[in-house]
């Protein structure tokens, strides 16, 4: 028998081939794996190379490490290669979504794992069944229905809106978005796109009788809860945040239904409001905060703001009092009726890393991962700053003929006023109206920034953190109202982007537009986040 077969045969054992095949993550970031990597290369290797007539089969010993130095050094050109073909080929038939999970892929990033979790007296639960009883007990009890204040709907409206036509149906199926996870029912929206005409038929045969009977299929109205670690100890429930999946069949009537409320929605909301609205974003509330500040240092005007933080605000919503407020805004009942069917009874379950919980009741909050719950808290939150009484009042700042008293987007809500004393009505106006509908103001997390004296810090006997600047919406908000420190950072914030693309803008095996393409999309728009509000001075220029 040829002996130089025999050494290999020896190296290829059960405990050989382990090593071998397991996982290796280079200091680029590049996860290698021997296994996926062609036989032949292998069989060249190891049968037909020089190193084959001393390969050791001792995987402790010196020989041993360097024999796996070689296997590294070889296969990680491989996969560097295979890594770049990968990249242009993406890039050259625009996949942009594949494109840009691959290059996440090697940044290597960190994702905390659920193992265990403390119950609520602290004790650490480690048996999947446990663990599964806590996320259920956790998130019942947050969602759980207040009991003094039961629904007496009956359920059925006679006087009906139009119906809903075919074309309504084909845009909102074409308009929902791809290659997302697929509720409970495990049908993805590609399905019914691929269907097409059929697929129409059927949705609007469903959504039709939705439509006029005001009732929703039952699995139409469930969810499923992921967890998603937050900052903090990750074995507190709090310190999670909760994703839904809801079934992507649903989504083409709630689309129809948002596009019949739009107009509703649009005459009651105040242009002060920029969350979720077609035309509007965070640059816009971002841009506000500079001019208004420009003006007070322009006049030499003190100026005093308060970014309140709720306390998870889309969370404590109560459905009796969202539909009296649909009500009060002149939202016609058969849209009410539809979204008042919607909640009730509504069901979830939580999927952990041990399996999936036994379904629960909702009783409050608007549903997550639905494209209603936006405008919804909208309305929401307009109606407890009208009860405040922001638009009447006199307290605020005074610009371009008008006085404005507050910003806001979706829950964030920053209230403004020329004096410490009329800032502190405004904010205990709120408060007061807030815990009226069950939002409550996140003490820790508001926030008071000012460019004149601050006498006291205290509201209702809680002390406020005063700050000299504060991240709003993404941007960096400061006392002089200078652009200065936010544009140095955004170039920092850019330059960690580049550090994290080193090693692919340095490749050879990657093409100049292909690098381009990327710096482009992945590092412009960090930098340049909100530079149409920068006031820029000549050095900076």
């Amino acid at each position: 028998m040829d002996l130089t077969f025999q050494v290999p045969m020896q190296y290829c054992s059960l405990q050989h081939r382990t090593l071998l095949l397991s996982p290796v993550t280079s200091t680029t970031g590049y996860s290698l794996c021997f296994g996926s990597i062609p036989s032949f290369f292998v069989e060249l290797f190891l049968h037909r190379s020089p190193v084959a007539y001393w390969a050791p089969t001792d995987p402790g010993s010196s020989s041993f490490s360097i024999l796996s130095f070689c296997l590294f050094i070889l296969f990680m050109g491989f996969s560097r290669q295979e890594f770049c073909k990968e990249v242009e080929e993406n890039n050259r038939m625009e996949k942009t979504g594949d494109l840009f999970k691959k290059i996440r892929d090697t940044k290597g990033t960190f994702n905390a794992k659920m193992c265990t979790i403390k119950d609520r007296n602290g004790m650490d639960l480690t048996e999947a069944e446990d663990i599964k009883k806590r996320w259920q007990e956790y998130t019942e009890e947050l969602y759980k229905k207040d009991l003094h204040d039961p629904d007496n709907h009956d359920g059925v409206i006679t006087h009906l809106e139009p119906d809903i036509l075919e074309r309504e149906v084909k845009w909102a199926l074409e308009s929902i978005t791809t290659n997302k996870a697929s509720g409970g029912d495990g049908i993805p929206v590609e399905l019914f796109q691929i269907l097409e005409k059929d697929a129409v038929k059927v949705l609007h045969s469903i959504c039709q009788q939705i439509w006029k009977t005001q009732q929703w299929p039952q699995h139409w109205k469930r969810s499923v809860f992921i967890p998603i670690p937050k900052k903090g100890n990750a074995e507190e429930c709090s310190n999670y945040r909760t994703i839904a999946l809801i079934s992507r069949a649903s989504k083409v009537m709630l689309k129809i239904l948002q596009a019949r409320l739009q107009q509703y929605v649009n005459r009651e909301l105040p242009d002060v409001q920029a969350g979720f609205r077609k035309g509007k974003g965070t640059r816009d509330q971002i841009a506000n905060f500079c001019w208004i500040m420009e003006k007070a240092r322009e006049f030499q005007k003190s100026i005093y703001f308060c970014f309140i933080d709720y306390a998870k605000a889309f969370d404590c919503v109560d459905h009796n009092k969202l539909w009296k407020i649909l009500q009060e805004m002149g939202i016609p009942d058969h849209l009410t009726c539809l979204l008042r069917n919607l909640y009730s009874g509504q069901e979830a379950t939580v999927r952990t890393g041990h399996g999936t919980t036994d379904r629960f009741q909702i009783g409050k909050r608007v549903r997550q991962g639905c494209i209603l719950s936006a405008c919804l808290f909208n309305l929401y939150g307009e109606y407890t700053m009208r009860n405040a009484g922001l638009e009447e009042a006199q307290a605020g700042v005074k610009t371009a003929r008008r006085n404005i008293n507050n910003l806001r987007y979706a829950d964030d809500t920053t209230l403004m006023a020329e004096s410490e004393e009329e800032l502190k009505s405004l904010l205990i106006k709120v408060k007061e109206e807030s815990e009226k509908v069950g939002l409550k103001l996140n003490i820790q997390k508001t926030k008071i920034m000012a460019s004149g004296p601050i006498t006291s810090r205290e509201i209702d006997g809680d002390a406020v953190e005063t700050v000299s600047d504060f991240i709003f919406g993404g941007s960096k908000i400061t006392v002089d109202g200078d652009c200065s420190h936010e544009i140095k950072r955004h170039l920092l914030l850019g330059s960690k982007v580049m550090t994290n693309l080193d090693s692919i803008l340095k490749g050879r095996d990657i093409t100049l537009p292909t690098k381009v393409h990327l710096v482009k999309a992945m590092v412009f728009p960090v930098v340049m986040y909100g530079c149409e509000s920068w006031t820029m001075k000549k050095a900076e220029c």
